[in-house]
Protein backbone atom coordinates (compact mmCIF):
# COMPACT_ATOMS: atom_id res chain seq x y z
CA UNK A 1 0.00 0.00 0.00
CA UNK A 2 1.76 3.42 -1.33
CA UNK A 3 0.86 6.92 -0.41
CA UNK A 4 0.83 6.03 3.48
CA UNK A 5 -2.46 5.04 3.84
CA UNK A 6 -3.34 2.26 6.30
CA UNK A 7 -5.51 -0.60 4.97
CA UNK A 8 -8.28 0.80 6.98
CA UNK A 9 -8.08 4.30 5.27
CA UNK A 10 -8.09 2.70 1.74
CA UNK A 11 -10.83 0.15 2.46
CA UNK A 12 -12.92 3.07 3.33
CA UNK A 13 -11.86 5.35 0.70
CA UNK A 14 -12.29 2.56 -2.00
CA UNK A 15 -15.97 2.09 -0.14
CA UNK A 16 -16.84 5.93 -0.37
CA UNK A 17 -15.61 6.15 -4.02
CA UNK A 18 -17.41 3.27 -5.39
CA UNK A 19 -20.94 4.34 -3.16
CA UNK A 20 -20.54 7.81 -4.93
CA UNK A 21 -19.89 6.51 -8.07
CA UNK A 22 -23.38 4.65 -8.20
CA UNK A 23 -24.91 7.70 -6.36
CA UNK A 24 -23.78 10.47 -8.79
CA UNK A 25 -22.65 8.60 -11.83
CA UNK A 26 -21.02 10.66 -14.61
CA UNK A 27 -20.17 13.98 -14.34
CA UNK A 28 -21.95 15.52 -17.00
CA UNK A 29 -19.89 18.37 -17.18
CA UNK A 30 -16.44 19.25 -16.94
CA UNK A 31 -15.30 15.57 -16.67
CA UNK A 32 -11.45 15.50 -16.00
CA UNK A 33 -11.48 12.21 -18.33
CA UNK A 34 -13.10 14.00 -21.43
CA UNK A 35 -10.97 16.86 -20.76
CA UNK A 36 -7.87 14.52 -20.88
CA UNK A 37 -8.94 13.29 -24.21
CA UNK A 38 -9.64 16.08 -25.84
CA UNK A 39 -6.00 17.02 -24.85
CA UNK A 40 -4.78 14.05 -26.11
CA UNK A 41 -6.22 14.51 -29.52
CA UNK A 42 -4.15 17.73 -29.67
CA UNK A 43 -1.34 15.95 -29.07
CA UNK A 44 -1.68 13.72 -31.06
CA UNK A 45 -2.58 15.63 -33.89
CA UNK A 46 1.03 17.91 -33.12
CA UNK A 47 3.07 15.03 -32.97
CA UNK A 48 2.49 12.05 -35.09
CA UNK A 49 2.76 11.58 -38.50
CA UNK A 50 6.45 12.62 -38.41
CA UNK A 51 9.27 10.27 -39.47
CA UNK A 52 10.02 8.80 -36.61
CA UNK A 53 6.50 8.01 -34.92
CA UNK A 54 7.62 5.57 -32.23
CA UNK A 55 9.86 8.49 -30.69
CA UNK A 56 6.95 11.04 -31.27
CA UNK A 57 4.39 8.86 -29.61
CA UNK A 58 6.36 8.18 -26.64
CA UNK A 59 6.92 12.05 -26.37
CA UNK A 60 3.58 12.18 -27.06
CA UNK A 61 2.52 9.55 -24.04
CA UNK A 62 4.59 11.62 -21.14
CA UNK A 63 3.38 14.88 -22.66
CA UNK A 64 -0.67 13.80 -22.14
CA UNK A 65 -0.05 11.27 -18.67
CA UNK A 66 2.66 12.29 -16.58
CA UNK A 67 2.22 15.91 -15.66
CA UNK A 68 -1.58 14.91 -14.95
CA UNK A 69 -0.24 12.08 -12.75
CA UNK A 70 2.61 14.40 -11.19
CA UNK A 71 0.02 17.16 -10.63
CA UNK A 72 -2.56 14.76 -8.72
CA UNK A 73 0.63 13.34 -6.78
CA UNK A 74 1.73 16.50 -5.61
CA UNK A 75 -1.75 17.06 -4.26
CA UNK A 76 -2.06 13.90 -2.53
CA UNK A 77 1.02 15.20 -0.59
CA UNK A 78 0.26 18.18 -0.10
CA UNK A 79 -3.01 17.88 1.54
CA UNK A 80 -1.77 14.72 3.83
CA UNK A 81 0.37 16.90 5.18
CA UNK A 82 -1.92 19.45 5.90
CA UNK A 83 -5.39 18.11 6.71
CA UNK A 84 -6.68 14.16 7.04
CA UNK A 85 -9.89 15.18 5.60
CA UNK A 86 -8.69 16.72 2.91
CA UNK A 87 -6.53 14.25 1.84
CA UNK A 88 -9.56 11.61 2.27
CA UNK A 89 -11.27 13.73 -0.16
CA UNK A 90 -9.01 13.97 -2.30
CA UNK A 91 -8.28 10.57 -2.77
CA UNK A 92 -12.60 9.75 -2.91
CA UNK A 93 -12.69 12.28 -5.55
CA UNK A 94 -9.90 10.59 -7.70
CA UNK A 95 -11.00 7.46 -7.42
CA UNK A 96 -15.26 9.02 -8.18
CA UNK A 97 -13.91 10.56 -11.53
CA UNK A 98 -11.35 7.15 -12.67
CA UNK A 99 -14.44 5.06 -11.64
CA UNK A 100 -16.76 3.77 -14.25
CA UNK A 101 -19.64 1.49 -13.11
CA UNK A 102 -22.75 3.26 -13.05
CA UNK A 103 -21.87 4.49 -16.50
CA UNK A 104 -21.40 1.00 -18.03
CA UNK A 105 -24.84 0.73 -16.61
CA UNK A 106 -26.39 4.03 -18.11
CA UNK A 107 -24.81 2.67 -21.09
CA UNK A 108 -25.88 -0.64 -22.05
CA UNK A 109 -29.16 -0.94 -19.60
CA UNK A 110 -30.59 1.56 -22.55
CA UNK A 111 -29.73 -1.35 -25.00
CA UNK A 112 -31.66 -3.41 -23.53
CA UNK A 113 -34.83 -1.68 -23.00
CA UNK A 114 -34.47 -0.89 -26.93
CA UNK A 115 -34.58 -4.51 -28.23
CA UNK A 116 -37.21 -5.21 -26.11
CA UNK A 117 -38.94 -2.82 -27.27
CA UNK A 118 -38.45 -3.81 -30.56
CA UNK A 119 -36.47 -0.89 -30.98
CA UNK A 120 -34.13 -1.83 -33.60
CA UNK A 121 -32.88 1.66 -34.60
CA UNK A 122 -32.22 3.23 -31.29
CA UNK A 123 -30.27 -0.06 -30.07
CA UNK A 124 -28.28 0.03 -33.16
CA UNK A 125 -27.44 3.80 -32.32
CA UNK A 126 -27.01 3.16 -28.60
CA UNK A 127 -24.52 0.55 -29.05
CA UNK A 128 -22.41 2.11 -31.85
CA UNK A 129 -21.76 4.53 -28.84
CA UNK A 130 -20.04 2.18 -27.26
CA UNK A 131 -18.22 -0.27 -29.57
CA UNK A 132 -15.67 -0.07 -32.63
CA UNK A 133 -17.43 -2.10 -34.51
CA UNK A 134 -20.31 -1.17 -37.43
CA UNK A 135 -23.77 -1.82 -36.38
CA UNK A 136 -25.72 0.24 -39.10
CA UNK A 137 -26.91 -3.21 -40.27
CA UNK A 138 -26.78 -5.11 -37.21
CA UNK A 139 -29.71 -7.35 -35.55
CA UNK A 140 -30.81 -8.16 -32.31
CA UNK A 141 -28.70 -11.24 -31.71
CA UNK A 142 -25.67 -8.85 -33.08
CA UNK A 143 -26.53 -6.13 -30.57
CA UNK A 144 -26.90 -8.05 -27.49
CA UNK A 145 -23.41 -9.65 -28.12
CA UNK A 146 -21.57 -6.33 -28.64
CA UNK A 147 -24.13 -5.35 -25.26
CA UNK A 148 -22.29 -8.07 -23.40
CA UNK A 149 -19.01 -7.92 -24.56
CA UNK A 150 -18.64 -4.71 -24.11
CA UNK A 151 -20.00 -4.90 -20.75
CA UNK A 152 -17.76 -7.93 -19.60
CA UNK A 153 -14.14 -5.92 -21.11
CA UNK A 154 -14.96 -2.72 -19.69
CA UNK A 155 -15.64 -4.23 -16.20
CA UNK A 156 -11.91 -4.73 -16.04
CA UNK A 157 -10.84 -1.16 -17.96
CA UNK A 158 -13.57 1.08 -16.09
CA UNK A 159 -13.97 -0.48 -12.90
CA UNK A 160 -11.81 -3.51 -11.24
CA UNK A 161 -8.53 -2.05 -12.99
CA UNK A 162 -9.02 1.16 -11.57
CA UNK A 163 -9.53 -0.22 -7.55
CA UNK A 164 -7.14 -2.04 -7.92
CA UNK A 165 -4.42 0.36 -8.71
CA UNK A 166 -6.37 2.74 -6.01
CA UNK A 167 -5.31 -0.14 -3.26
CA UNK A 168 -1.68 -0.47 -4.76
CA UNK A 169 -1.22 3.17 -5.05
CA UNK A 170 -4.06 5.76 -3.84
CA UNK A 171 -5.70 8.24 -5.72
CA UNK A 172 -2.23 8.71 -8.29
CA UNK A 173 -2.55 5.06 -8.70
CA UNK A 174 -5.85 5.20 -10.01
CA UNK A 175 -5.58 7.93 -11.89
CA UNK A 176 -2.36 6.91 -13.98
CA UNK A 177 -4.27 3.52 -14.98
CA UNK A 178 -7.53 5.76 -16.12
CA UNK A 179 -5.27 8.09 -18.27
CA UNK A 180 -3.59 5.10 -19.50
CA UNK A 181 -6.24 3.09 -20.11
CA UNK A 182 -7.75 6.16 -21.89
CA UNK A 183 -4.86 6.66 -24.42
CA UNK A 184 -4.49 3.19 -25.01
CA UNK A 185 -8.17 3.11 -26.50
CA UNK A 186 -7.31 6.38 -28.46
CA UNK A 187 -4.03 5.70 -29.72
CA UNK A 188 -3.46 2.08 -29.23
CA UNK A 189 -4.88 0.64 -32.69
CA UNK A 190 -3.31 -1.65 -35.09
CA UNK A 191 -3.37 0.92 -37.84
CA UNK A 192 -1.26 2.69 -40.19
CA UNK A 193 -1.29 5.67 -38.47
CA UNK A 194 -1.50 4.62 -34.96
CA UNK A 195 0.65 0.93 -35.20
CA UNK A 196 4.32 2.56 -34.26
CA UNK A 197 3.02 5.70 -32.63
CA UNK A 198 0.91 4.33 -30.25
CA UNK A 199 2.81 1.17 -29.52
CA UNK A 200 4.04 2.49 -25.78
CA UNK A 201 0.32 3.55 -25.00
CA UNK A 202 -0.51 0.00 -25.85
CA UNK A 203 2.20 -2.00 -23.99
CA UNK A 204 1.92 0.07 -20.64
CA UNK A 205 -2.05 -0.32 -20.50
CA UNK A 206 -0.95 -4.24 -21.01
CA UNK A 207 1.97 -3.86 -18.59
CA UNK A 208 -0.83 -2.36 -15.87
CA UNK A 209 -3.99 -4.13 -17.05
CA UNK A 210 -1.99 -7.57 -16.91
CA UNK A 211 -2.93 -8.94 -12.92
CA UNK A 212 -6.17 -6.88 -12.25
CA UNK A 213 -7.69 -8.15 -15.79
CA UNK A 214 -6.88 -12.14 -14.68
CA UNK A 215 -8.08 -10.99 -11.09
CA UNK A 216 -11.38 -9.47 -13.25
CA UNK A 217 -11.43 -13.13 -14.77
CA UNK A 218 -11.24 -15.30 -11.76
CA UNK A 219 -13.85 -12.85 -9.89
CA UNK A 220 -16.74 -13.33 -13.31
CA UNK A 221 -15.38 -17.18 -12.62
CA UNK A 222 -16.60 -16.98 -8.76
CA UNK A 223 -19.99 -15.78 -9.47
CA UNK A 224 -21.16 -17.95 -12.03
CA UNK A 225 -20.15 -20.91 -14.01
CA UNK A 226 -17.26 -21.50 -12.24
CA UNK A 227 -15.52 -24.74 -13.57
CA UNK A 228 -16.93 -23.70 -17.25
CA UNK A 229 -15.43 -19.81 -16.74
CA UNK A 230 -12.11 -21.11 -15.72
CA UNK A 231 -12.10 -24.08 -18.92
CA UNK A 232 -12.97 -20.80 -21.10
CA UNK A 233 -10.37 -18.64 -19.79
CA UNK A 234 -7.59 -21.60 -20.26
CA UNK A 235 -8.74 -22.84 -23.66
CA UNK A 236 -10.02 -19.51 -25.03
CA UNK A 237 -8.27 -17.16 -24.12
CA UNK A 238 -4.68 -17.35 -25.64
CA UNK A 239 -6.65 -17.41 -29.17
CA UNK A 240 -7.35 -13.39 -28.24
CA UNK A 241 -5.36 -11.17 -29.93
CA UNK A 242 -5.63 -9.07 -26.78
CA UNK A 243 -3.61 -10.84 -23.20
CA UNK A 244 -6.13 -8.93 -21.43
CA UNK A 245 -9.45 -8.72 -22.85
CA UNK A 246 -8.83 -12.47 -23.47
CA UNK A 247 -9.20 -13.96 -19.97
CA UNK A 248 -11.92 -11.31 -19.09
CA UNK A 249 -13.96 -11.79 -21.55
CA UNK A 250 -13.58 -15.97 -21.95
CA UNK A 251 -14.25 -16.35 -18.45
CA UNK A 252 -17.31 -13.79 -18.33
CA UNK A 253 -18.85 -15.40 -21.49
CA UNK A 254 -17.94 -18.86 -19.67
CA UNK A 255 -19.57 -17.73 -16.30
CA UNK A 256 -23.06 -16.66 -18.06
CA UNK A 257 -23.37 -19.86 -19.89
CA UNK A 258 -23.24 -17.68 -23.14
CA UNK A 259 -21.69 -18.03 -26.56
CA UNK A 260 -19.54 -14.57 -27.24
CA UNK A 261 -17.16 -13.77 -30.34
CA UNK A 262 -16.66 -14.78 -33.98
CA UNK A 263 -18.19 -12.86 -36.56
CA UNK A 264 -18.62 -9.17 -36.01
CA UNK A 265 -18.09 -6.42 -38.43
CA UNK A 266 -15.77 -3.52 -38.47
CA UNK A 267 -15.84 -0.98 -41.60
CA UNK A 268 -18.15 -3.11 -43.43
CA UNK A 269 -16.13 -6.02 -43.56
CA UNK A 270 -16.66 -9.11 -41.30
CA UNK A 271 -13.57 -10.03 -38.75
CA UNK A 272 -13.77 -14.10 -37.69
CA UNK A 273 -12.75 -13.76 -34.05
CA UNK A 274 -11.95 -16.77 -31.97
CA UNK A 275 -15.00 -17.99 -29.51
CA UNK A 276 -15.57 -17.15 -26.11
CA UNK A 277 -17.80 -18.84 -23.68
CA UNK A 278 -19.62 -21.79 -23.98
CA UNK A 279 -23.71 -21.98 -24.42
CA UNK A 280 -26.32 -19.85 -25.96
CA UNK A 281 -26.27 -16.61 -27.98
CA UNK A 282 -26.56 -13.19 -26.40
CA UNK A 283 -30.20 -12.12 -26.41
CA UNK A 284 -31.50 -8.39 -24.60
CA UNK A 285 -32.09 -9.77 -21.21
CA UNK A 286 -28.27 -11.14 -20.85
CA UNK A 287 -26.88 -7.18 -20.97
CA UNK A 288 -28.64 -7.62 -17.70
CA UNK A 289 -27.06 -10.73 -16.37
CA UNK A 290 -23.56 -9.14 -17.30
CA UNK A 291 -23.49 -5.81 -15.59
CA UNK A 292 -25.08 -7.56 -12.55
CA UNK A 293 -22.23 -9.90 -12.76
CA UNK A 294 -20.13 -6.33 -12.96
CA UNK A 295 -21.87 -5.35 -9.56
CA UNK A 296 -21.58 -8.67 -7.66
CA UNK A 297 -18.17 -8.73 -8.49
CA UNK A 298 -17.38 -5.32 -7.42
CA UNK A 299 -19.26 -6.41 -4.29
CA UNK A 300 -17.38 -9.12 -3.86
CA UNK A 301 -14.10 -6.93 -3.92
CA UNK A 302 -15.47 -4.59 -1.75
CA UNK A 303 -16.20 -7.65 0.99
CA UNK A 304 -12.23 -8.90 0.51
CA UNK A 305 -10.69 -5.91 0.58
CA UNK A 306 -13.10 -4.46 4.06
CA UNK A 307 -12.82 -7.98 5.80
CA UNK A 308 -8.51 -7.73 5.10
CA UNK A 309 -9.19 -4.13 6.85
CA UNK A 310 -11.09 -5.24 9.51
CA UNK A 311 -8.97 -8.71 10.44
CA UNK A 312 -5.53 -6.24 9.70
CA UNK A 313 -7.00 -3.75 12.83
CA UNK A 314 -7.76 -7.03 15.10
CA UNK A 315 -4.42 -8.46 15.04
CA UNK A 316 -2.35 -5.06 15.38
CA UNK A 317 -5.17 -4.66 18.47
CA UNK A 318 -4.11 -7.80 19.99
CA UNK A 319 -1.04 -7.45 18.87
Amino acid sequence: MLCNLSIISVALFTLAGVCLDLRLGEARRWHPLVGFGAMAIWIEKKLNGGRFPLLSGAVAWMLALLPAVLLAYAGLKWSGEHSAWLNAGFHVSLLYFALGLRSLRDHVLPIQQALQDNNLNRARTLTGRIVSRDTSAAGNAELAKAGVESLLENGNDAVFGTIFWFVVAGGSGALLFRLANTLDAMWGYKTTRYLRFGKLAAHFDDAMNWLPARLTALSYALLGNTLQALNCWRTQAPLWPSPNAGPVMAAGAGALNLALGQAATYEGAVENRPALGMGQPATAQDIGRAWQLILHSTMLWLTVLVTMAVIFQLRRLHA
